[in-house]
């Protein structure tokens, strides 16, 4: 069951679809995120294992044995690909289970299967990374965030009363917020982690209070752990005994609390006088869903959202072409700049942290249409049975706000042509920590395809310390707005008529040239530079240097033009510099498929950074060929941003994003979307006639809102040449 959609008529919905859309049928569920009673199973089969000795309860200790994700697992392309072209048998489905071994001190993946009944489990772990995975690569689970935070409250506030009271007005009945920040320490097998401290507000990462702890949780005992450094208004302590005997002296500078009004609220502060505008549907909705599969006009995908890299779609194919095999978020990376400890190393892998496990419930009508089709989904990842996640994707039909073409002939053959925009977005929105990513995919009519990200949510702040402002601007007192860059990585499987294709660059140069009928003239002249890349290493389209404004995946077929069929990569993205170090970091990088290299990323970057499960530069450093194979472009794209004080309460989505754009480049023969019913054709006399212009009649329609009659007057001003 697609996105853990349950098959009943309570909580399964299917959109309506018109009569007018172009017919099709849902096809497979291959690609099928895990459904309940599929989770419910491989949980009870691991449970049954009495040789793993694996606990499912939220209060397990780290030096136990915790079965902490389990999820899809896919099967290989070449299986999928036989099975949905009818030439082979569906492939066994079966599930990742993820265990943190505790009391073995390393982690372990399995697959299991098959399902929904699952008789076998296999270690597959060394067969994935080429090595083993210690236990301190584990990201935190709920428990350990408890022990930490107890740790804290025992070791260091329950011995600092008199500075907690006079520095933060914080008592025995109420006590701070911790904002963890990662990595944990500067070298591989680390795990010292630097709590920072915000007062309990809404919004509390804008509301920091000056004090930061780093403590030393390597050993899976807690009675092990121990505070190893402290800082206190920008002022560093050994000890807990050293800041409170400086601070008893008045040898430190003291923090002075102050009250402060709650300026990260985003309670509304007036009442609005008039709802904003909404869309509807006036025939219909013209997409239906059913399971993990959506039909649009000329579009159908399949769909799912993993709880590590989230939103993801399958077979995507228009025409009934197969475009893509598969199109997903991969990673969300931030990098932070700061003077002071806690954000200072901050580099923030959202996929560790697992960017679909925070995909809540979509608010209708705020972060989607109120009438778009709104699905649910399970999921299960650090919890004790799989959790249903009520309308945490939403899809809907959308006029994108501008004719998709048109033209209005004003010199000769007086006529307007034209097509609204109008296009699928398949989204949901994931809540990690303090930012909010909108995630949309969009299918246009004219065969494109995006893949979008929208930041909004608070900004990650720090107490204002000499040196601060070299590190962001002051967005309120003593709060500093640090400067961090935001990294999206996609993966992009494309397969242009067939799984043989090569890549292409296309760009332009200008040079000085004869005029054929004045040789003795010269003229510079914007000509086509074109380029086939042969090797990984060679299409590895670095930061650092001039990339071609054209990247193109093309088929060995061509158009009836005699150009080779392809689609275009259009890179949306301000990220700006990448980390200056000596590995591989592509803004585009175009690499042979291989089932090996399913993720640009891991669970288990997060918290061994310096020697990661997943190297994303070991696909390109074998330097296959990537002429006539089945490629896949691994797409980077983001935006730098330096905090500012329209930042307060949160950020705004508008010019905070980037993405990709799959765009046709003589896929076709012509503009597809030529062939949209949507199309609408006025010449002198048809003004009101509604047989190419559907919106003249709009008004008269008896089921639609109250319209304004339509109008056209334009032909009035055109320039007559023949007066």
């Amino acid at each position: 069951l697609g996105g853990g959609v349950e098959n009943n008529m309570e909580t399964f919905r299917v959109a309506s679809i018109s009569s007018k859309s172009r017919p099709g049928t849902h096809s497979s569920a291959v690609f099928a995120d895990l459904s309940r009673d599929e989770y419910l199973q491989v949980q009870q089969y691991m449970l049954k294992q009495k040789d793993l000795d694996i606990s499912t309860l939220q209060t397990t200790k780290p030096s136990q044995n915790f079965l902490f994700l389990i999820d899809l697992s896919l099967p290989k392309k070449a299986d999928v690909l036989g099975y949905l072209d009818g030439k082979s048998s569906k492939p066994v489905r079966e599930a990742t289970a993820v265990v943190f071994h505790g009391t073995k001190g390393h982690i372990k993946e399995y697959v299991v299967g098959p399902l929904p009944n699952p008789v076998y489990h296999r270690d597959v772990t060394m067969e994935k990374y080429k090595k083993e995975l210690p236990i301190n690569a584990r990201i935190l689970p709920l428990i350990e965030y408890v022990l930490l935070f107890s740790f804290v409250e025992k070791e260091v506030f329950s011995k600092l009363v008199k500075l907690k009271k006079e520095s933060f007005d914080i008592g025995q009945d109420n006590n701070l917020k911790a904002f963890y920040q990662m990595p944990p320490g500067v070298k591989s097998g680390d795990r010292k982690t630097w709590i920072s401290f915000f007062r309990d507000l809404s919004g509390m990462y804008i509301h920091p209070v000056g004090f930061e702890v780093l403590v030393n949780h390597e050993s899976v005992n807690t009675y092990d752990w121990r505070v190893e450094r402290l800082l206190y208004n920008g002022q560093y302590f050994d000890t807990v005994e050293e800041l409170k005997q400086k601070y008893d002296s008045g040898s430190v500078k003291k923090i002075v609390f102050k009250e402060s009004r709650n300026y990260g609220s985003l309670k509304p502060q007036r009442k609005p006088l008039q709802l904003s505008p909404q869309q509807f549907y006036a025939e219909g909705k013209r997409f239906s869903v059913k399971n993990n599969h959506i039909l649009y006009l000329d579009w159908s995908f399949a769909f799912g959202l993993s709880s590590l890299t989230g939103m993801r779609v399958f077979d995507v194919r228009f025409k009934g072409e197969r475009i893509a095999y598969e199109l997903s978020v991969q990673e969300a990376m931030s990098v932070y700049g700061s003077v002071t400890a806690g954000m200072i190393l901050t580099k923030f892998l959202d996929s560790s942290m697992g960017i679909g496990r925070f995909a809540h419930e979509l608010t209708r009508g705020v972060d989607c249409p109120y009438d778009a089709t709104y699905i649910d989904t399970y999921r299960y990842i650090d919890m004790e049975a799989p959790t249903r996640y009520r309308n945490s994707i939403c899809v809907f039909e959308h006029n994108m706000g501008q004719p998709l073409r048109r033209h209005f002939a004003d010199f000769f053959h007086n006529s307007y042509g034209g097509m609204v925009n109008s296009a699928l977005v398949f989204r949901t929105i994931t809540a990690i920590g303090n930012y909010d990513y909108i995630w949309d995919f969009i299918f246009y009519q004219s065969g494109s395809v995006e893949a979008k990200v929208h930041a909004s949510g608070y900004i990650s702040s720090s107490y204002l310390v000499n040196g601060s402002l070299q590190f962001g601007h002051q967005v309120a007192e003593n709060v500093l707005g640090n400067i961090h860059t935001h990294f999206i990585n996609f993966k992009v499987d494309l397969d242009v008529l067939g799984v043989k294709n090569v890549f292409q660059t296309k760009d332009m140069e200008f040079v000085n040239m004869s005029l054929p009928w004045m040789p003795e003239h010269y003229a510079m002249i914007p000509q086509l530079v074109e380029k086939q890349l042969q090797t990984e290493k060679e299409a590895a389209l670095c930061y650092d240097k001039k990339t071609p404004r054209y990247l193109h995946i093309a088929s060995n077929q061509t158009n009836r033009w005699g150009h080779q069929r392809s689609y275009r990569l259009q890179v949306v993205s301000f990220a700006g510099e990448h980390l200056p170090e000596k590995t591989l970091h592509p803004l585009v990088a175009i690499t042979k498929h291989k089932d090996t290299e399913q993720t640009s990323s891991s669970l288990y970057s997060q918290n061994d950074i310096w020697s990661p499960a997943v190297d994303f530069s070991s696909f390109i450093e074998d330097n296959e060929s990537i002429e006539d194979e089945d490629l896949v472009a691994w797409v980077t794209t983001g935006f730098l941003h330096i905090p500012h004080a329209e930042d307060i309460p949160n950020t705004v989505t508008v010019g905070n994003g980037g993405g990709v754009i799959l765009r046709p480049h003589n896929y076709f023969d012509e503009d597809p979307s030529i062939q949209s019913a949507d199309s609408v054709y006025i010449s002198p006399g048809s003004e009101y006639s509604c047989e190419n212009n559907r919106m003249a009649c709009l008004a008269q329609d008896i089921c639609s809102p109250v319209f304004e009659p339509f109008t056209y007057n334009s032909f009035e001003g055109v320039m007559k040449f023949d007066e």
